[in-house]
């Protein structure tokens, strides 16, 4: 006879659905997705660009699990989520920062602005995007003003005080030398990654093959991308900077920088961004505008970084605009609803 006082059983709100993606299988995926914008980043700028991801990941992950055991708390590093955040912070950083630099970042951005906040799934901010901005604030001068010239060299795997550095294309975007910008790079190099800027970002290519690949698994959805890099697209199309010809001066705008890797793999976090459709098109929508508002009128280069972070803040404003109505209710208990 079955022992019903001593049977344990679990009861669990419907749909019972069991899948095999879990934490691990979609860090997993995106790891994967990541391995040609790092391969390239070797190949163009030494061995330096894989250690730097390694310290980076080492770092991100023993912090989780040192912040975890600290706190007493059960052990999450083994869902790959810290080594995600890890080659994240390193992609968007300089390749010869030193070693010691990025385990400042990986500190902020694993303990400060994930773990004490909860950890996976309670940050309301990218972590890597928040490790970059403090480096940016501590250390501007590694952060903004020293780019590797991948044409000039390997950067060394130790000290880096003879590496050649070059102006990154944003750069002279930036202050409008348009024709400081195509006697250097031409549209094909920065598709390709044929010119210098942050570790992972400068292969708008291979970003576009990984994002197609998360697409494809169904990790990320298409909408947040499409809708961010559509709206910089119009935008840099309808108003060129330095005289430029408008579809020159867009493409120059969509490859550059971090705009790739920020569509793909950061504006995506499952945590920090819109859960409908609709509101990962006001999500892409909202970060496409920052960045180029950020790019023309800031006195930064870059703006995909702080557009981000900006818009990570209104997720639950976005979420809650455009909550779907609940089935069977009709539109007018919806609404008192809402106003309570």
């Amino acid at each position: 006879m079955t022992d019903y006082k001593n049977l344990k059983l679990i009861a669990t709100s419907s749909p019972h659905i069991r899948a095999a993606e879990n934490t691990r299988s979609i860090m997993l995926d995106v790891i994967i997705a990541m391995m040609p914008a790092l391969i390239w980043a070797i190949v163009k700028f030494g061995f330096r660009a894989l250690t730097l991801t390694a310290v980076s990941v080492v770092g991100c992950m023993f912090f989780e699990w040192g912040y975890r055991k600290l706190m007493k708390k059960p052990q999450s590093v083994n869902d790959l989520s810290a080594a995600v955040t890890g080659i994240l912070l390193a992609f968007v950083c300089p390749v010869n920062m030193p070693y010691w630099m990025i385990l400042v970042g990986d500190f902020f951005a694993i303990v400060v602005v994930k773990q004490l906040f909860g950890g996976i799934g309670k940050n309301f901010v990218n972590p890597a995007l928040a490790g970059r901005a403090a480096l940016v604030a501590s250390y501007a001068g590694t952060m903004s003003g020293a780019w590797a010239d991948p044409q000039a060299g390997w950067v060394p795997l130790a000290g880096t005080a003879d590496v050649v550095t070059a102006a990154t294309p944003l750069a002279y975007m930036k202050t409008g030398d348009m024709a400081g910008l195509t006697s250097q790079y031409s549209v094909t190099d920065m598709f390709l990654g044929n010119i210098g800027g942050s570790l992972g970002e400068i292969s708008a290519l291979l970003l576009i093959v990984g994002g197609a690949y998360l697409i494809w698994r169904k990790v990320i959805s298409w909408q947040t991308p499409a809708a961010y890099i559509a709206t910089v697209a119009v935008l840099t199309f309808l108003f060129p900077k330095g005289g430029a010809d408008n579809l020159q001066f867009m493409l120059y705008s969509i490859f550059g920088g971090g705009l790739m890797l920020g569509a793909f793999f950061m504006a995506t976090d499952y945590t920090t961004s819109p859960v409908t459709k609709t509101g990962q098109l006001i999500f892409g929508l909202g970060c496409g505008l920052l960045t180029v508002f950020i790019r023309y009128f800031g006195s930064y280069p870059e703006g995909v970084c702080y557009s981000i972070m900006i818009m990570n803040l209104v997720v639950a404003l976005i979420d809650k605009a455009v909550k779907p109505s609940r089935f069977g209710v009709v539109k007018s208990a919806n609404k008192e609803a809402a106003a309570k």
